[in-house]
């Protein structure tokens, strides 16, 4: 498990996040992972908008939210944290997938009594061995000014990433500037330096004995036999859910099934 040294993190209002939010009730706050935004999220979130107040969030340095040389797992929690006090919220249920699901957890250790109910999705608080390097690579090297249209930009990283729907998902984050250029809507400079923080396992030394479920795909490794044991000592109320056929990215992959146990882990007193 990780270890961070005790840190101040000042917050601007140039530093809030940028959100969208829908329906009514006890709040919700969902968080993307790497590479992705609250665009990912805006289905699931109208459908739980039927019981809930959801609040779908771009973390610092993704979306459209502000970009920072500072990013790591604590201070991303401490985003999420001004965030709730913005907004009046004093506790809420969380979810989170992959890196947003780190960074849930972080909170939940950091802010146990803001948290009603806690989602991780298929990711645990443990270190990982680097696995983006051929994609980052291909971002860094990638010449936004030599294309013309996005299919222009799907034809190029398909030249170093050979999976359509990982190229999909990066493309939801390419954007244009006030001059009409192609641009990442990600902070791609400060996500390749700082990319190893990412990776970063979180300091579980306190524990966290709300209520947790850790939500994972039959067909990631992200979650596995060896991490569930550390996952269970030091998240002592947790309860673990495969789904069949899915992969890390299990929201998208069986929508349905996944939306089925949110709801069923919401609804259990």
């Amino acid at each position: 498990m990780a270890m961070y040294m005790a840190m101040e993190v000042y917050i601007t209002k140039s530093m809030e996040l940028n959100f969208k939010t829908f329906g009514q009730g006890p709040a919700i706050v969902i968080l993307h992972g790497l590479f992705g935004s609250l665009d990912n999220w805006v289905t699931h979130a109208r459908t739980l908008s039927e019981n809930f107040s959801v609040y779908i969030v771009d973390q610092r340095n993704h979306g459209k939210s502000f970009h920072s040389p500072q990013w790591d797992y604590p201070t991303m929690a401490e985003d999420l944290n001004h965030f709730l006090d913005q907004h009046g919220i004093f506790q809420t249920h969380l979810l989170g997938h992959s890196m947003g699901g780190k960074t849930v957890m972080q909170f939940a250790i950091d802010h146990p009594q803001r948290i009603d109910k806690l989602m991780v999705i298929d990711i645990a608080p443990v270190d990982y061995e680097p696995h983006h390097d051929e994609l980052l690579e291909a971002l860094i090297h990638f010449d936004l000014k030599s294309i013309g249209s996005r299919q222009e930009a799907d034809e190029q990283l398909g030249k170093k990433i050979k999976d359509p729907g990982v190229r999909q998902f990066l493309l939801k984050s390419l954007g244009r500037d006030e001059d009409k250029n192609f641009t990442w809507k990600f902070n791609l400079e400060v996500i390749y330096e700082k990319y190893p923080n990412v990776l970063k396992g979180i300091d579980t030394s306190f524990g966290y004995d709300g209520s947790t479920l850790f939500l994972y795909g039959e067909k990631s490794n992200y979650i596995n036999p060896n991490n569930i044991t550390e996952i269970q000592e030091d998240f002592t109320n947790a309860i673990f859910r495969k789904i069949p056929g899915a992969g890390h990215w299990v929201h998208a992959d069986a929508p349905e099934l996944f939306i089925r146990e949110i709801q069923d882990f919401l609804q259990a007193s």
